[in-house]
């Protein structure tokens, strides 16, 4: 018969530890500012669907094959209240960002209201707009400036969609648990994607309505 091997012990000065739990962070792995630095990557690659949104407009904009110019369609006084409500919805943005530096969780929430709000009365006349549009026979299909007029606003819209639901998302979770460092690193990130959304709607107001009525 062969030698069974001995089996090998660990006295209490061994390397070895028999608790387990000496092998777990006991603290949150997270780099500090990775999620803001991971949401800048996003916003740029954001600005790069615009940039091709806004390019492709540049070459199919007057391309109206025998059909309605921007001129004949574009109502800009509806236009630039749609504009206010998106560039108030922006400032009234600021003030919640104030309010939850002062840790003033009841005014946060509020001007987060006023704010989505304000968005969702943008998104409400860019509907009807739209179905104004489609009811006077200029939909998308119309022509190649059509097709891109709707492309690259619509594009717009769907982003200011998204990003009401995420602001009643987080008036939610404010109100759970309050302005913790989570929620309020969420609400900054939530702060640039909205102003970033302002700043793309005027160049769509400057580029899109204003030379278009020209």
């Amino acid at each position: 018969m062969s030698a069974t091997a001995p089996t090998p012990t660990f006295t209490a000065g061994s390397s070895a530890s028999s608790d387990p739990a000496r092998y777990y962070l006991k603290t949150e792995h997270h780099p500090q500012n990775g999620t803001l630095l991971g949401f800048w990557l996003y916003l740029m690659s954001d600005c790069l669907v615009f940039a091709c949104l806004f390019a492709t407009y540049g070459v199919l904009g007057r391309s109206y094959a025998g059909g309605p110019t921007g001129a004949d369609l574009f109502d800009l006084p509806l236009v630039a209240v749609n504009t206010s409500l998106l560039l108030l919805s922006s400032i009234t943005y600021g003030f919640s960002m104030l309010e939850m530096q002062r840790k003033r969780k009841g005014a946060t929430l509020v001007w987060l209201a006023i704010t989505g709000l304000l968005g969702a009365g943008f998104i409400g006349l860019e509907l009807y707009e739209f179905m104004h549009l489609i009811h006077e026979g200029a939909g998308p299909q119309r022509s190649a400036f059509l097709s891109s007029f709707f492309a690259l606003v619509g594009t717009h819209g769907l982003h200011v969609t998204f990003g009401i639901v995420w602001l009643v998302t987080l008036m939610v979770q404010v109100g759970r648990h309050g302005l913790i460092a989570e929620n309020r690193r969420r609400l900054m990130c939530l702060s640039m994607f909205w102003h970033f959304l302002d700043v793309v709607w005027i160049g769509v107001f400057t580029f899109v309505y204003l030379m278009g009525v020209l």
